[in-house]
């Protein structure tokens, strides 16, 4: 397919996450698309996003920013509850689709959103950059290469000592899906996957905890929230199957009583195994055996670039150049089918299969 004109972009949601993330990575491809419409209900938010970027023209609905011929493919970035109607729509309303993390609330809402995208085949893609970094983009090649050999194990750490967001709704489960789980475990369970080649999940078990969140005496490092409306869990662990008969250990926490926050993935394979830090340096170090002796080595020198501008930058050239997304939404759905399975496990009691039926 010959490269596509300019592609015209609209933002649903001019909060955070847009700000930091998918205007600053749009605004950085001037030869490759332009915002042209942004849509927000917050109408000051809405204001400030269209000066600050240059939007021309705005919306309070969004739906009327998806009836805008300008408009080619949006970045979806609202709260959790509110990912699958506008995605749904925008699909069918023949746009490609970015959609922040976690793809959605659960697995039954992915479904919907990832059928929209198979009959309209148009992309869906889900904004989980972290596997867009130097790092794990080198990673990526090194197992590629056959130089882990066979993976079997991974353990995946996404802890934080006091970390319950003071703001928004990330303490609502009937708004956000759950806790630290689809808010941080998400990003490093997907980037796990991601360098394990994303296998298939076949059953999780698990146990949800609520030790912090109800306390009022509990210290907020990022604000303080409203622990009577604490509904979600504050650690969660896992035990993740996958058909090729590897498995995955997930940790992930809002607060747990460890020395420091922890962001790390530690795959294991048979030739050699591999940790990759997401907070500190040294990002990447490698562990093995050659020649009778072990040995610990780290990169000399890593690439070092923005991962949201690459991921923005990855979502538009497979729009103009008739790419898939290498995001796609059904990876997006893997997630949300092991989050169902772990949380169903913590109330049954049993392992239970990961549903990724669409």
């Amino acid at each position: 397919m010959a490269t596509r004109k300019k592609v015209g972009i609209g933002i649903i949601g001019t909060g955070m996450i847009a700000n930091y993330a998918h205007m600053p990575g749009y605004s950085k491809l001037e030869r490759e698309c332009s915002i042209v419409a942004a849509a927000d209900i917050n109408p000051e938010a809405l204001g400030k996003a269209a000066e600050k970027f240059n939007i021309p023209k705005t919306y309070s609905n969004y739906k009327d920013l998806l009836k805008d011929p300008d408009v080619e493919a949006v970045s979806i970035c609202v709260p959790n509850y509110f990912h699958m109607e506008p995605t749904i729509a925008a699909l069918k309303a023949g746009k490609h689709v970015i959609c922040e993390k976690p793809l959605s609330r659960n697995g039954d809402e992915s479904r919907k959103m990832v059928k929209a995208a198979a009959d309209s085949g148009k992309i869906l893609q889900v904004a989980l950059q972290y596997r867009f970094s130097g790092y794990s983009q080198y990673l990526k090649r090194f197992i590629d290469a056959g130089k882990l050999g066979n993976v079997y194990y991974a353990r995946a750490q996404a802890l934080r000592r006091r970390g319950i967001p003071g703001w928004g709704v990330f303490y609502d489960k009937e708004k956000q899906g759950g806790g630290p789980l689809v808010d941080i475990g998400v990003h490093i369970l997907d980037l796990t996957l991601f360098l394990m080649g994303y296998p298939k999940p076949v059953s999780a078990s698990g146990r949800a905890f609520q030790k912090f969140g109800k306390r009022s005496d509990v210290i907020g490092l990022m604000g303080q929230w409203n622990y009577k409306d604490f509904t979600v869990e504050d650690f969660a662990v896992g035990h993740i199957r996958f058909n090729n008969g590897a498995v995955v250990v997930l940790e992930s926490s809002f607060c747990a009583n460890i020395k420091n926050d922890i962001m790390v993935s530690e795959i294991m394979g048979e030739r050699a195994g591999i940790r990759v830090n997401t907070l500190d340096e040294p990002h990447v170090e490698i562990y093995g055996e050659e020649d009778g002796a072990l040995f610990d080595m780290m990169p000399a020198f890593l690439p070092k670039h923005s991962p949201y501008d690459v991921e923005i930058a990855t979502f538009v050239d497979s729009i103009r150049h008739g790419k898939k997304s290498v995001v796609p939404g059904e990876q997006g759905l893997i997630l949300n089918g092991i989050f169902d399975a772990l949380y169903k496990s913590s109330e049954s009691g049993k392992e239970e299969p990961v549903n990724l039926k669409v």
